[in-house]
């Protein structure tokens, strides 16, 4: 069993920065992929990005260019930079674990078997 926390969220200004972060422990030694995962109330969770036991990442396009995703394998640590943050980033963001196979990364919710409890960003002026 995968526990996941996050931390690292707050309030930013427009065009500022914050990092995420997701301290991951599971004691099986499994690999797994990982991503992070945001939701606004009444909104549907969406991916923002992910990275598989290979390294390979994927982002939505809508923070391309603007996130950066990485993981610190020997501390079991996820990361989510995120620049030039926009009103719409503004979201619970959650960390997510799974271990089914796939070809390519995926930023499909329900592709993920485990949850942290969220760590809200609010992006204002």
């Amino acid at each position: 069993q995968v526990q996941l926390v996050e931390s690292g969220g707050g309030s930013v200004q427009p065009g500022g920065s914050l990092t995420l972060s997701c301290a991951a422990s599971d004691p099986s030694g499994k690999s797994y992929y990982m991503g992070w995962f945001r939701q606004e109330p009444g909104r549907e969770r969406e991916g923002v990005a992910t990275i598989d036991s290979h390294g390979s990442i994927r982002y939505a396009d809508s923070v391309k260019g603007r996130f950066t995703i990485s993981k610190d394998s020997a501390k079991n640590i996820l990361y989510l930079l995120m620049n030039s943050l926009k009103l719409e980033d503004s979201a619970m963001y959650y960390c997510a674990a799974g271990d089914r196979q796939f070809w390519t990364p995926t930023l499909r919710p329900p592709d993920y078997n485990y949850w942290g409890q969220g760590t809200q960003v609010s992006v204002s002026s």
